[in-house]
């Protein structure tokens, strides 16, 4: 069977992610330190909320996770204990501990799913899982970021649907679906890196398959088009006529000018720190 008959013609370049931590303070995302808890505990989390706040904006984060974590036990069961729980994830991300705040969020998530910053806490979620692909290594080494593990990105991903399907008109699904878009095209771009691994280790059939998972996942993505050819070649070095005249039909007919059939597969650049 020809898997790539109905394979359509690709949209737009990926969008490209700046080098600027988006600013995501969750500190007007609910009442605030306006909210009232319950009876004597009023004044007392109030006071630490305000303390909290401050120690956030001027970037104290390790003080500000002190004061968040006496305000969610003091205000227990009111807005104020889930926007205590939505600052101190912020703040643990800020503090590079990802895995607190992805489990911070997954808790307020549960416990609160009729809160009114739901969105909120799942675009959270997805900026704290998209930024650990964007992390500092990359920008250094120049390690592309399909090269790398790709399950934060996948979680990623995960978060931001959730919140464009729930809230498709929050004011953080915009850009939402801008970094989904982004991911999709690195999860693409990490299927192509693994097939071009194998071609250039003349492990044509696990470059084929790998090649062809790319094509069957993402074909709106730019990898499609490489794709096609290093299946097509791969199926050449195989002697399967068939399946390699398939490949290079497909190709030609959504990439008619395409510059794989004559310069081959492409060689990644060699990051600083590589020596061979």
């Amino acid at each position: 069977m020809n898997v790539f008959k109905d394979t359509k013609p690709l949209a737009g370049r990926p969008w490209r992610a700046t080098g600027a931590v988006v600013a995501v303070l969750a500190l007007s995302v609910l009442a605030g330190c306006s909210s009232t808890p319950k009876d004597d505990d009023r004044s007392s989390g109030e006071k630490l909320c305000a303390d909290a706040r401050d120690d956030l904006a001027s970037g104290s984060y390790d003080l500000a996770v002190k004061q968040l974590e006496r305000v969610e036990g003091r205000a227990a069961g009111t807005l104020l204990a889930q926007q205590a729980m939505l600052d101190l994830a912020y703040a643990k991300w800020r503090l590079n501990e990802r895995v607190e705040a992805i489990t911070t969020l997954d808790r307020f998530i549960k416990l609160h799913p009729s809160s009114p910053a739901l969105d909120y806490a799942l675009y959270l979620k997805g900026v704290v899982n998209f930024n650990e692909t964007m992390g500092f290594l990359s920008n250094v080494s120049r390690q592309d970021l399909s090269e790398r593990d790709q399950q934060a990105s996948r979680d990623s991903y995960q978060a931001f649907e959730q919140l464009v399907q729930a809230f498709p008109e929050s004011k953080y699904s915009d850009d939402a679906r801008a970094r989904m878009g982004y991911i999709v095209n690195s999860l693409a771009e990490y299927e192509l890196h693994v097939a071009r691994y194998y071609f250039r280790r003349q492990a044509f059939l696990a470059a084929a398959n790998r090649a062809q998972l790319a094509v069957r996942e993402y074909p709106q993505t730019p990898a499609v088009e490489e794709a096609l050819y290093i299946m097509a070649a791969s199926y050449d070095k195989l002697g399967l006529e068939q399946l390699r005249a398939d490949a290079e039909r497909v190709l030609i007919k959504n990439y008619p000018n395409t510059r794989y059939i004559k310069n081959g597969v492409r060689v990644p650049e060699r990051a600083w720190w590589q020596f061979w």
